[in-house]
């Protein structure tokens, strides 16, 4: 299991509250089609599995540990918290953000009409479908190929309503379209435990994230040493024509 840490920029900052509708909520367990917990056996919510044993405790979230996992928390440049976190797993990524939830209220339905609107906005298409966690979309979005060639960036958004919070997950490159591929990381979010807390939150705050306890942050480098980051993997681009 590896770790590691990177800011979001302003500009991630501003796609995500748009495309991904980061502040999202929901409340109680919902049917299957608006991806209830029930749908698939889990995620679970900490009453259902409160043992730590074999996961990886990230406070809000505890991921089941696997092997060739790789974990990234995603830091808000402006606040320092950490937003997000990203799991990289057979060449695809699953970013996962849980929010509070009102006990009675769910909001999944309205936050596929945000994601698709936002979508509409950069001049991409939403597809609604069915899948195995509930009601699920694929997005597409204009995007430039390295190569220079047009094509579209494609990201797969799932939620799940779970007691007094909202679990959303978005799979990039191959798991966004490819059954197989997804198969994996699927399995890692149906064993993901919400840790919500008995403390008051308004409803749509994220829950708190952080580090594991026994993993330490990466290392800054000096300033003189420092060598470009690597690019961030997005989502898959697909080339037109």
């Amino acid at each position: 299991m590896a770790f590691g840490r990177r800011r979001k920029t302003k500009a991630e900052e501003t796609a995500g509250t748009e495309a991904a509708a980061e502040n999202a909520a929901a409340g109680e367990p919902a049917d299957a089609g608006s991806g209830a917990v029930q749908a698939a056996g889990g995620p679970y919510d900490l009453s259902e599995r409160p043992s730590e044993e074999g996961y990886i405790d990230l406070g809000a979230l505890r991921i089941a540990a696997s092997q060739g996992l790789q974990l990234r928390l995603e830091v808000e440049e402006k606040t320092q918290r950490v937003v997000a976190v990203t799991l990289d797993l057979e060449g695809s990524s699953l970013q996962l953000q849980a929010f509070a939830a009102p006990r009675s209220e769910t909001l999944w339905d309205d936050i596929r009409e945000q994601i698709g609107k936002s979508v509409a906005s950069q001049g991409g298409t939403v597809d609604e479908r069915s899948g195995i966690f509930g009601t699920e979309l694929l997005a597409r979005v204009p995007a430039q190929a390295q190569d220079g060639s047009k094509g579209y960036r494609v990201a797969r958004f799932i939620g799940v309503d779970g007691p007094r919070w909202f679990l959303r997950g978005v799979f990039g490159g191959p798991a966004a379209m490819n059954p197989d591929a997804a198969g994996p990381l699927e399995e890692v979010f149906r064993n993901v435990v919400v840790v919500r807390g008995d403390q008051p939150l308004p409803p749509r705050d994220l829950l708190q994230l952080r580090l594991p306890r026994d993993a330490s942050p990466l290392p800054r480098p000096d300033k003189a040493a420092a060598k470009p980051a690597a690019p961030e993997r997005g989502p898959e681009i697909t080339t037109i024509g």
